[in-house]
């Protein structure tokens, strides 16, 4: 089974900083690519930032320049550097990753749990 575990979430104030990070588990083939998506209260879950296995990084207009998105291919994780915060990127943050769990197979989703970031302007 492969789950996706996620840690770094909390509460800060506008202008600081937080780390997010999603590590890959379980019996898996390979990982490709990762993303961290976020879900406002009452809005629709969206992409903020992705990066591919060669390392190909893309990001939200809302996030790019303050955020930075990660990987570490060897340890499956995925990390998001999130600077200068605002009360906007509230929001339970969400791990994705593409998977196949054998040579044979298609790769599918599979998503963390979420770990709640609470901005306070």
């Amino acid at each position: 089974q492969v789950h996706l575990e996620e840690s770094g979430g909390g509460s800060v104030q506008a202008g600081g900083s937080l780390r997010l990070s999603c590590t890959a588990s379980g019996l898996l083939f390979s990982v490709e690519d990762m993303s961290w998506y976020r879900q406002a209260a009452g809005i629709k879950r969206e992409l903020v930032a992705s990066v591919t296995t060669g390392g190909t990084t893309s990001y939200s207009d809302s996030v790019k320049g303050r955020f930075t998105v990660s990987r570490d291919n060897d340890k499956k994780t995925l990390t998001l550097q999130m600077n200068g915060l605002e009360s906007e990127d509230t929001a339970v943050y969400y791990c994705n990753a593409k998977i196949r769990r054998t040579i044979l197979s298609d790769s599918r989703d599979y998503w963390g749990q979420g770990t709640q970031v609470t901005v306070s302007s």
